[in-house]
């Protein structure tokens, strides 16, 4: 006997108004001739409406409905709630708590499809709202047509269609759904424009939208040429960081830039790569003032051989290397903090108050101290004149050369000394020093300094 088809689940985004409804009953009127497919209405309850509950109830409703036809239909609902900051866009926060919820439901449900009703008004309205908020290439490609996001992959199959299809295909099979009444909010920005701009523009320009959505097309495709240009084009400007030795071997620091040969570069080329790799190194979108002023800034300060600090970004430059840290792992300042004593008995995080972070101790195979050693140690600040051994046969020499040596900036030399008695154990930015060392086979354990905001 042959064995049936594997099933398949395919979710639509479902608000319950008229694009979303009629995306969800083209798609279960298909999925109705491919045995063993379900299709998912996933909604999302925002509560920013007082209607939020109604529209919950109707899409309860329209899909019972529809499932009772014979349509292989059903919902899945997620609730959320935002947090809003002083500033904060509604309409930001809002898409970014619904997208959150879809890809979650869609994962939870298996379902590696996603399909959204985005239309071709919706790409040009898009298109023109980055342009007037000044916005880049990936802005102004507009909202992806096809795009895997962790496991899920997200389609708009209508992008290219006027809604005026939509319109149609609704009245054509009498479908009902629901009006949002923020859709007339003018306080919106994509409101303001569809009701005060859009109408003026399609009236002077018949072809705006289909042109506009043309063009984020096309800009869609520079943006993949783009992104492949830069997997080939940052590896060549990379560097060890400055900090040659990671106080945790497991997390090494992130890749530094090589900035005396990133400096060589024309300007245009300047900006993207230090975009791309800034957002490798920190999962963070530089802002574009930041960009045009350090893509002018870094080349003179490397130029005149400067040291240079951007805490508000995290960066350092040093020796010619751009660098990235943790903010608050830039400029740690030890100040007069008073010794704090630790009796370390296992694995783990450990808090010191008094130093604003905490001391982690990990089960290492080599490389580590003996746990022995860490049943009572003392925290204490650097007062000069203290000796590090960085290798065994090595000499132990001074902290100051030891910092030279390395090429550890200034600002990451802060954090506690740790000493078990009179002997050293660690430093911050250099290890554990060599004389500590256990014996290879022994148990041991590694050590790492966290400043609060790193550790929390």
């Amino acid at each position: 006997m042959m064995a049936g088809p594997e099933p398949v689940c395919i979710a639509v985004a479902y608000s319950g108004g008229r694009d979303s409804t009629a995306l969800l009953h083209a798609t279960a009127v298909a999925a109705r001739d491919w045995p063993g497919t379900t299709v998912l209405a996933l909604h999302v309850h925002h509560g920013l409406s007082a209607q939020a509950d109604d529209w919950l109830r109707h899409a309860e409703a329209v899909c019972e409905s529809w499932a009772a036809e014979g349509l292989p239909v059903r919902l899945l609902s997620r609730c959320v709630s935002l947090s809003l900051s002083a500033g904060d866009s509604v309409e930001a926060v809002a898409r970014a708590a619904r997208h959150a919820a879809l890809q979650d439901m869609a994962r939870e449900a298996d379902a590696d499809l996603l399909l959204l009703a985005h239309h071709r008004q919706d790409q040009a309205e898009t298109l023109l709202l980055q342009a007037l908020r000044g916005g880049g290439l990936a802005g102004l490609a507009g909202m992806p047509r096809d795009v895997i996001r962790e496991g899920v992959r997200w389609v708009r199959p209508w992008l290219d269609h006027p809604r005026s299809a939509i319109e149609t295909y609704v009245a054509a099979h009498r479908l009902d759904y629901i009006d949002d009444d923020s859709n007339t909010d003018a306080r919106y920005a994509r409101n303001l424009l569809r009701m005060s701009v859009w109408p003026a523009l399609v009236g002077a320009f018949p072809d705006a939208e289909a042109n506009l959505a043309a063009s984020a097309r096309r800009l869609s495709d520079a943006l993949a040429v783009m992104a492949a240009w830069r997997e080939q084009a940052l590896p060549p400007l990379l560097t060890p960081a400055v900090t040659a030795l990671s106080d945790d071997a497991a997390t090494p620091a992130p890749a530094a830039l090589d900035a005396c040969l990133w400096a060589t570069q024309p300007a245009a080329l300047r900006r993207e790569t230090l975009r791309h790799w800034y957002r490798q190194v920190s999962g963070q979108v530089m802002p574009a003032t930041w960009v045009e002023r350090l893509a002018e800034e870094v080349p003179r300060q490397v130029a005149g051989q400067g040291v240079a600090q951007w805490g508000a970004l995290g960066l350092s430059l040093y020796r010619g290397v751009l660098s990235w840290a943790r903010p608050a792992a830039v400029n740690i300042d030890a100040g007069a903090a008073a010794d704090a004593r630790l009796s370390v008995c296992g694995a783990g995080d450990w808090p010191v108050t008094t130093w604003g972070g905490c001391l982690r101790v990990r089960e290492v195979a080599s490389g580590g101290v003996p746990p022995s050693l860490l049943a009572e140690v003392v925290l204490r600040q650097r007062v000069g004149g203290e000796q590090f051994q960085m290798g065994a046969g090595r000499p132990p020499r001074s902290l100051k050369k030891q910092f030279q040596a390395l090429g550890v900036p200034a600002w990451q030399r802060g954090g506690p000394l740790v000493f078990a008695g009179e002997q050293l154990l660690y430093v911050p930015g250099l290890g554990i020093d060599a004389r500590a060392l256990a014996a290879q086979g022994t148990p041991q354990w590694s050590m790492e300094w966290l400043p609060d905001a790193i550790s929390q």
